[in-house]
């Protein structure tokens, strides 16, 4: 099935919009949060509990996966969708954000990225041209252009060669895709990753060529990496006001549900970050009314559920004091019930943002939403990464 996306309704009030895609491995429903999966398992959750969650699509990540099991191992075992038992669709993300964050084992040229495996300190060089043979080979629904992000603060300079360097790489990775496309392969959508930064007039200048290129959806990179929230929104709403209309838009690394409501207002279609399922292995679940920090000696022997207004499993079946005590003992368990929470509370909240923009109003649905949760939200805003 080819890559489809489309507009169902816009918001009336806001940039919001409701849209949905259509992939090889069924439809996703916009707008989408996609739980990260970085080695080919959101951890500790099986397919079917992502699936009762309502999930659409997960994130797996190229960098990972190339260096273990490897790309072979995973096309000789019939792509990644039968090797993780995952029927829906799937997005790989290019590996440039991990190779950033392993900056000390790491060379940007021109030519692509030298690293150093963080597993065994083998040498390797990513390319534009193998970051698309590799989400071939794995067999993604849609795959990313590999880009180079620089951390915030960074001077003009560094910001506009990183977004030149992204530029080149990502006409690249379209070139690698159609000639995989000549002999019969690269079928997967390709998505291209406006950089520049902080700075709006270097996304805009980047924007200005990536945006005549042929991709089937467009990313906003190179945020939510140390710029704070409020300026971080201020870019979304810049690119989005640029971002073509018929195109999803996808904003990388960001999981916290203020950032995930105020991005959608900004025209936002598809979000992922690892932080709802990470906290909550740490003991911390996003609640309706903002953070709970279960694992707390506070709630020993509260018998209410995570959160009241929950129908997840978790909710459903178990009280705080029994997730506290499995926290306190070190059962993984505790990390497996607060998880399935996790996930499913971010789709939920996903599809109550789509009802509303349905039914044009998602203003009233982001004001009395951000009303509710910052009366009890004490986390930090969130920031995208590996598991």
């Amino acid at each position: 099935m080819p890559f489809k996306f489309q507009t169902e309704a816009q918001d009336s009030g806001t940039a919001a919009r409701a849209g949905r895609m259509s992939t090889s491995h069924g439809e996703v429903l916009t707008p989408a949060f996609m739980p990260v999966g970085t080695q080919g398992s959101v951890k500790s959750l099986t397919p079917d509990e992502l699936s009762a969650a309502g999930t659409d699509i997960l994130l797996a990540n190229t960098y990972h996966l190339a260096l273990r099991p490897g790309v072979e191992t995973v096309r000789r075992l019939d792509g990644l969708h039968r090797f993780m038992g995952w029927s829906g669709a799937i997005l790989t993300d290019s590996g440039g954000f991990q190779v950033m964050s392993l900056s000390p084992l790491r060379k940007v040229t021109d030519e692509g990225v030298e690293f150093r495996s963080h597993l065994d300190g083998s040498r390797h060089l990513l390319t534009p041209e193998e970051a698309i043979r590799i989400q071939d080979g794995l067999g993604t629904d849609i795959a990313m252009s590999l880009d180079e992000l620089v951390e915030m603060p960074a001077p003009v300079e560094i910001v506009r060669a990183a977004a030149d360097r992204t530029l080149d790489w990502a006409a690249r990775g379209l070139e690698a895709r159609a000639r995989l496309r000549g002999d019969g392969r690269g079928g997967m959508a390709l998505f291209g990753i406006n950089q520049g930064g902080t700075e709006a007039a270097e996304r805009r200048r980047c924007f200005e060529r990536l945006g005549a290129m042929p991709f089937d959806g467009f990313a906003l990179g190179g945020l939510w990496v140390g710029e704070g929230r409020a300026l971080g929104l201020e870019m979304v709403e810049h690119d989005c006001a640029m971002l073509p209309r018929p195109r999803p838009r996808y904003l990388m690394g960001v999981g916290h549900p203020v950032d995930v409501v105020e991005a959608v207002a900004r025209g936002v279609d598809m979000m992922d970050c690892v932080l709802p399922t990470r906290n909550a292995r740490r003991g911390t679940v996003f609640v309706s009314t903002g953070r709970l920090v279960v694992k707390n000696a506070a709630y020993a022997n509260d018998p209410r559920p995570l959160d009241p207004e929950c129908d997840c499993y978790t909710c459903r079946r178990f009280s705080r004091a029994y997730l506290r005590h499995l926290f306190a003992a070190g059962e993984l368990l505790g990390m497996r019930l607060a998880s399935i929470h996790a996930v499913h509370a971010m789709i939920s909240l996903m599809r109550r943002a789509r009802a509303a923009i349905l039914e044009g109003r998602y203003g009233e649905f982001r004001a009395a939403f951000l009303e509710r949760y910052r009366s009890g939200e004490t986390l930090a805003p969130s920031v995208g990464g590996g598991a």
